[in-house]
């Protein structure tokens, strides 16, 4: 099978384009044919990232992607050949990415597809929308689970509507009932945001940011989505709700960050982390199986008509695309691996 493989950390010139064999599931695992693969910037991180050793002898990048099942093994049960799925995680502690004709998975990171639901939607799923769930379920007081209403009457500001995460918070955050309120750069931005199905889309930078958030949540937002806390600390502080929570998943303009000790304890505020890969299973389950009622419920889309415009390449050029990536590319980056 074709792969795209790297044996040492470095930029992209590393990632080459080899024949490997097909490998085959063991106890607990899934071979899935991939489709489609998705990028996302902690692909191009760990695969740029020195100074220590890799895992495993060489890895396969990217850890989202959609396919069919092509193989099972032993005590795997409810999936089953020729079945459409998407996968998260695939390189998660494993070797076996899905930027390959074909990936090898636990059971458990592999979910169905609809069959109304295109390889594109599939491959967009993982660590974006399971990041979006995550930011969108650890208020104090819940939910901690999405669905329809379980967000009534509940503000979410999300900022950076127009990216990959921001988008998935969007459109979750709409399905299960909330008012959205989105920031972005640029007019095409607010274009996309609108687009996804924001209420309201206010533009950065601005002096009048605050007040214009504060104008359409009086008493302040208790969900906020935030991929730039080093920028937006201090505006979070001014406008989220007493016991609101700030639940960061980047480190977009600065590694570190400062907040105002005074007023984010006279708010309860709750700074809330949010990493995939260290989350934990139970919260990796929810996540997987309410994104999964989002899309049979029509919630998640993709495409620059539905806010999150796709930029394609094959799969020699897996290059090309985590440079795509790391020089943000708007909306998402897919790999088409098969047709």
């Amino acid at each position: 099978m074709n792969a795209i493989i790297y044996t040492q950390p470095g930029d992209s010139s590393v990632l080459t384009l080899v024949e490997r064999p097909v490998p085959a599931p063991g106890p607990g695992e899934v071979r899935v044919r991939i489709t489609v693969s998705g990028v996302n910037p902690t692909d191009w991180k760990a695969r740029a990232t020195t100074g220590r050793p890799l895992p495993f002898d060489e890895v396969t990048p990217n850890q989202d992607g959609a396919g069919t099942v092509d193989a099972v093994g032993d005590g795997v049960e409810d999936l089953s050949v020729g079945q459409r799925v998407w996968v998260y995680l695939a390189a998660h502690q494993r070797p076996t990415g899905t930027a390959a004709a074909y990936a090898v998975l636990p059971a458990s990171r592999v979910v169905p597809l609809p069959d109304d639901a295109s390889f594109a939607l599939g491959a967009s799923l993982g660590v974006p929308a399971m990041t979006a769930h995550r930011a969108l379920t650890v208020h104090e007081d819940g939910p901690t689970r999405l669905a329809p209403g379980a967000l009534a009457g509940r503000t979410v500001l999300v900022q950076g509507g127009a990216g990959a995460v921001g988008h998935a918070a969007i459109e979750l955050a709409v399905w299960a009932g909330a008012t959205v309120i989105a920031t972005v750069s640029s007019d095409a931005k607010e274009a996309l945001a609108r687009a996804a199905g924001a209420h309201h889309v206010l533009q950065y930078p601005s002096d009048a940011l605050a007040d214009g958030i504060r104008e359409l949540a009086p008493n302040g937002v208790e969900h906020i989505v935030e991929v730039a806390i080093a920028d937006n600390a201090a505006l979070d502080v001014e406008v989220v709700a007493n016991h609101g929570t700030i639940g960061y998943y980047a480190d977009n303009g600065g590694s570190t960050f400062t907040a105002a000790v005074r007023e984010s304890f006279a708010k309860n505020v709750r700074w809330q982390g949010l990493l995939l890969y260290t989350v934990g299973e139970s919260a990796l389950t929810a996540a997987a199986e309410d994104v999964s009622a989002a899309v049979a419920d029509g919630a998640l889309s993709v495409g620059e008509e539905k806010g999150l415009p796709l930029t394609w390449f094959p799969l020699e050029e897996t290059a090309a695309a985590h440079d795509a990536v790391e020089q943000g590319a708007t909306g998402k980056v897919l790999i088409r691996v098969a047709d």
